[in-house]
């Protein structure tokens, strides 16, 4: 299919074919930045499954990156329930192969000061982030262990510094990042990898619109020390270079993606979102 702009940053990038004959799953198949990874890998010749709980959305993906000639498979299943995860990772591999690259990607996400927040809320965000990552992780286990195959966590920036009304997101990203280490430790006498991509904020994204208003999406722009956000290519690209083989002795890393924006510090961040 024709190159456009928001494929042109992986075709200057990697290798034509890449990611060919390799099938990649990626948990929360339809959100913005999953799907532009998605969208990264299937441009790079490799099969996708994307996993969610809704699948009108996840049907919509699939025929975006169904496009670039490759095969998609939505599968609908809840990154909370461990038994419809076995279940779509058993359909996976029946229908495109073992998996190569476990994307986890399934995030929940809420503006709450710490006061104000429910403890279902904050559980919520625990069970789908950090407990859902190792779900994921532990039911295509079997299936990495034959492959020797790659997880990519999508954590954030939040991991390492505090935002203002995140601290449950920040509970949970960080989470993550021990458990990609954990994992990267165990499994890799298996020849699974284990890394992360910590994106800062990031254009045209869902959160960043809930998050912030637009003016402050501007003030917190003028903070950022390359003078822009990311972009959901941006991040795609980091996660393919981490399933790549210029990555093969990476492990247990948490790259950092975000333009420099954390160098800014916390007070920066909770004075732009004094008014969630």
């Amino acid at each position: 299919m024709p190159m456009n702009e928001r494929d042109r940053p992986f075709a200057a990038t990697f290798a034509p074919g890449l990611f060919a004959g390799r099938t990649v799953l990626i948990t929360g198949g339809g959100g913005t930045i999953n799907r532009g990874i998605g969208r990264g890998f299937a441009s790079l010749g490799a099969q996708v499954a994307l996993l969610g709980r809704t699948a009108a959305t996840l049907e919509d993906a699939a025929r975006e990156l169904a496009a670039y000639g490759g095969r998609v498979l939505p599968l609908v299943a809840d990154v909370e329930r461990i038994d419809t995860l076995e279940a779509a990772c058993r359909r996976c591999e029946e229908e495109l192969g073992p998996i190569d690259v476990l994307v986890l990607g399934a995030a929940a996400n809420f503006p709450a000061p710490a006061e104000q927040m429910s403890a279902s809320g904050f559980s919520k965000v625990i069970d789908v982030d950090l407990k859902g990552s190792f779900n994921a992780a532990r039911a295509a286990f079997s299936q990495l262990k034959r492959t020797r195959g790659s997880i990519i966590f999508v954590s954030a920036t939040n991991s390492l510094m505090p935002f203002a009304f995140q601290c449950h997101v920040g509970a949970a990203k960080a989470g993550m990042d021990s458990l990609m280490r954990g994992l990267a430790l165990e499994w890799g006498p298996h020849g699974i990898r284990c890394n992360s991509v910590l994106p800062g904020p990031i254009e045209e994204t869902e959160g960043l619109g809930r998050l912030l208003t637009q003016e402050d999406v501007e003030t917190l722009r003028d903070y950022v020390p390359i003078g822009r956000f990311g972009t959901v290519e941006d991040v795609a690209a980091v996660a393919l270079f981490l399933a790549s083989p210029a990555a093969s002795l990476l492990t247990g890393v948490a790259l950092i993606a975000d333009g420099g924006q954390a160098f800014s510090g916390s007070a920066m961040v909770a004075e732009v979102m004094a008014n969630p």
